[in-house]
């Protein structure tokens, strides 16, 4: 009997806390990698497939959700989000990051970047480091992971969705997406048409503003919504042309990161 119950606990674990936080879900994360992977320079994907092995950008993307089910590095959850007061104007919410010490989706983010960059570094280290940034990355396209910190990016919003009980957090991260019942690949087809100028433009954008252009979102998914709402067919129309722009902004913004740390590398 003892057995038994510790077996449903560690079930019930590997179940509950790899999504428990989780921005865009599996299916999210992976379009936003399958995007990033279609704009990746041919030096860069050399140096990727040196760290990542045969492991596609795709299918790297939830490491770092999956990992947090180890106890060991449950410290990693809070790189995950960045969670502000409402109401800050630009230059508030500029003025917030530049003085950012908290461990955050912000300053990790910052924190990858510098050591990706570093041609010295372990690859165990590089293996780790790359799949964090590119899941991270995801995470701060999600309008609810640069969210309020006083309902903890929407998880204490209850509402429910197509009748079942859930939060807008989860909404955001898994309900919206999942509900348009395609493939990662077959989402990706749809949604992936940019031009070569909204490649550019999105990709000479600084962190801070990707992470500002969240927030201003977020703000209209929160006033838009009250606890105990009922989500259902109108909400995925009015909204389903924002996040799958995210998905495609965060798609691109990735790729132009990696082509910055990884494109000029030739060791």
């Amino acid at each position: 009997m003892i057995n038994i119950s510790k077996k449903i606990v560690i079930i019930s674990l590997f179940f509950y806390l790899p999504f428990a936080a989780n921005a865009w879900g599996v299916l999210g994360h992976r379009i936003v990698g399958q995007i990033a992977d279609s704009y990746l320079t041919p030096n860069t994907k050399k140096q990727i497939t040196k760290i990542l092995g045969n492991e596609s950008l795709a299918m790297a993307t939830n490491w770092a959700d999956f990992i947090k089910s180890d106890t060991t590095m449950s410290y990693l959850s809070k790189w995950h989000y960045v969670d502000v007061n409402g109401g800050m104007s630009y230059a508030e919410f500029q003025s917030y990051l530049k003085n950012d010490t908290a461990t955050d989706a912000y300053t990790k983010l910052n924190f990858l970047i510098r050591e990706l960059k570093n041609i010295h570094l372990a690859k165990d280290k590089k293996a780790m480091y790359l799949k964090l940034l590119i899941h991270i990355v995801g995470d701060i396209h999600q309008p609810l992971h640069v969210g309020h910190i006083d309902d903890e990016g929407g998880n204490k919003i209850k509402v429910t969705w197509m009748g079942t009980p859930t939060n807008m957090h989860s909404v955001w991260d898994t309900k919206l997406i999942d509900f348009q019942q395609l493939s990662y690949t077959e989402y990706t087809t749809a949604i992936n048409h940019t031009t070569a100028a909204q490649r550019i433009a999105l990709q000479k954008q600084p962190l801070s503003d990707w992470i500002y252009q969240t927030y201003q979102l977020a703000q209209k998914v929160y006033s838009d919504v009250k606890p105990d709402d009922k989500l259902g067919y109108l909400y995925n129309y009015n909204y389903i042309a924002i996040l799958n722009q995210q998905l495609v902004t965060g798609g691109v913004h990735l790729a132009g990161l990696l082509n910055e740390i990884f494109g000029a590398k030739t060791k």
